[in-house]
């Protein structure tokens, strides 16, 4: 799973070092936030659970006592954001102090990832449940669907990060176990639970969001029945069933952000390749006889990421001006298929995005941890 350079000089410890080493002073002082912070009175669960409400979902002005209604593509401010900041924030930190410990072996950087990770997944006063029960409802209609599960997406770095920092001599033993079993039990839900058996055959970005995830935590437990099954479904479905002649995911061509959820897909296409592929099955290689792989994908997107004004799909309907940034699936393809054209891509855009929107659908942002 290294990240891996094919014949293009390329230094990425030297690149990453100044940002992370900032973020990571910036972040010393941070105090973990978990799930128990804060409640919404509209959850159906209990100060253990991760709660959300679905992003498109909005108040009927015929109706306005009454069950939401849908526009897609079109955010609500209004809706119980805490707990996604919470998780999103939580990916942040552990990413950059595992990248800080990566590139210093200063423990103190460890120390302070693995506090987070201790109050998140180990500490009993403060971890969350591992379940996903009541992700995205919707008000007057669901405590939960199976599509809240793209949210712990942003626990894919997280796993990658707690792997890398159990090696470390702040890790101690109860915390390690702690961390493990919760993943195991979670990654277990995910495979068991009806939401979960729905969403990772979802035929979207979604089912491959699944995969990325699932992949990361099979990644940390060492689950190679799970990461076997993931490659199996990357050719067999996403490439086969998602992806088209051109490389392109009509399916996410059809939203009204189309540039956005191309970008999305892409990379979280990128994401299962880099974590799941093996030595003897390497999903970066491998190619339908048409030509489908992730080659073909990556040169779909790029000119575009190059110039996104030559997008021929029409424009997204929100957060146009906000891509694009420093997507994962651009720096691993040039380095996987020699494509110093797209590295200089990638060098020239924004690591660290502000936008929430942004960030949330850029899941990986820490790359000296994907290997």
């Amino acid at each position: 799973m290294a990240v891996e350079s094919r014949d293009i000089a390329f230094d990425l410890k030297t690149i990453e070092r100044d940002r992370i080493i900032a973020k990571a002073q910036r972040y010393l002082p941070e105090e973990p936030l978990t799930v128990t912070g804060e409640q919404c009175e509209r959850s159906g669960g209990g100060p253990h659970d991760y709660y959300s409400e679905g992003d498109y979902w909005w108040p009927n002005p015929e109706d306005p006592k009454g069950p939401y209604i849908r526009r897609d593509g079109e955010t609500n401010p209004d809706l119980f954001y805490a707990h996604r900041y919470a998780m999103v924030r939580l990916s942040e930190i552990v990413g950059t102090f595992a990248s800080a410990y990566f590139l210093t072996a200063d423990a103190s950087y460890a120390a302070r990832g693995i506090a987070h990770l201790r109050a998140w997944f180990a500490d009993p006063e403060t971890r969350m449940n591992t379940n996903l029960l009541y992700g995205q409802a919707i008000k007057g209609l669901h405590s939960g669907r199976s599509i809240g599960i793209i949210d712990t997406l942003h626990l894919t770095e997280v796993a990658l990060g707690a792997k890398l920092l159990s090696g470390s001599r702040a890790m101690d033993a109860d915390t390690d176990s702690g961390i493990r079993n919760w993943f195991r039990s979670y990654l277990d839900w995910i495979q068991t639970h009806p939401y979960g058996q729905t969403e990772r055959v979802h035929p979207n970005n979604h089912g491959v969001c699944w995969s990325m995830q699932a992949a990361a935590f099979a990644h940390l437990l060492g689950d190679e029945d799970v990461l076997k099954w993931v490659r199996n479904q990357f050719r067999s479905v996403y490439l086969d069933e998602m992806m088209d002649d051109r490389g392109a995911f009509p399916a996410e061509l059809a939203r009204t952000k189309p540039y956005g959820y191309s970008l999305f897909v892409i990379d979280a296409m990128a994401g299962v390749a880099q974590i799941a592929s093996t030595p003897d099955d390497d999903l970066w290689e491998f190619g339908l006889e048409d030509g489908r792989g992730m080659l073909k994908g990556v040169e779909f997107i790029a000119p575009y990421i190059a110039d996104k004004y030559a997008w021929p799909f029409g424009e997204d309907i929100l957060y146009w001006d906000d891509w694009p940034v420093r997507h994962p699936s651009l720096l691993l393809g040039a380095l996987r298929f020699g494509r110093s054209d797209w590295l200089a891509s990638w060098s020239n855009l924004e690591p660290d995005p502000m936008p929430f929107e942004v960030q949330r659908n850029l899941p990986l942002r820490h790359p000296l941890i994907w290997s």
